[in-house]
């Protein structure tokens, strides 16, 4: 894990994108002791955010799936004159 201030990252910037891109870990910067941002790999970057949406997506079925335990389903002739298709 690397940490550099602001100041030193914006004089070195190539060098950070090189650590990051390279050793595929973040680069935190820092202010006044504080991290404030992270530079990463881009294509690490596409694999959390694919990630993070998987994770939205199972957690959407879990809550999907107890709605339907608690609730029961909808007949489909049902859902079909509600849309106006039967």
């Amino acid at each position: 894990m690397s940490e550099l201030t602001v100041t030193d990252a914006r004089a070195r910037l190539a060098d950070v994108v090189d650590l990051a891109r390279v050793h595929h870990a973040p680069v935190y910067l820092t202010r006044r002791g504080r991290r404030v941002a992270a530079v990463i790999d881009s294509a690490d970057l596409d694999r959390l955010l694919e990630a993070a949406e998987d994770l939205a997506d199972i957690h959407a079925a879990r809550e999907a799936c107890a709605e339907i335990a608690a609730e029961g389903t909808v007949p489909w002739d049902e859902v079909k004159a509600d849309l106006g298709l039967a």
